[in-house]
């Protein structure tokens, strides 16, 4: 069972950046993929992005430029950096891992991003 806590949410400003991080603990040897879904209000949860353990990287079309994702495979961390950010961006963030498809969840952070 692998248990994930993401941090790092909060209140910015158009235009503003924000730092994700998703700390795994478990069974952490079981992922090899892990990344980030949002879901804004009256929306369904969609992709922001997934890195592999080897590095390789995914983005949906609406976080390529802005947004990046990194992992430290030592710290079972990923983190995802959002800069330019604008009002589409506001949604709580979950972070999810797994062997390939992500299957545990946390619980998710909200991101707000103000005008």
């Amino acid at each position: 069972q692998v248990q994930l806590v993401e941090s790092g949410g909060g209140l910015v400003q158009t235009g503003g950046s924000l730092r994700l991080s998703c700390v795994a603990s478990g069974s952490p040897f079981s992922i090899n993929t892990m990344g980030w879904y949002r879901q804004a209000p009256g929306k369904q949860r969609e992709l922001v992005t997934v890195i592999t353990s080897g590095g390789s990287r995914r983005y949906a079309d609406s976080s390529k430029g802005r947004f990046t994702i990194s992992r430290d495979n030592a710290k079972n961390t990923v983190y995802l950096q959002m800069n330019s950010l604008n009002s589409e961006a506001t949604a709580v963030y979950y972070c999810g891992a797994g062997a390939g498809v992500l299957t545990s969840w946390g619980q998710g952070t909200q991101v707000t991003v103000s005008s």
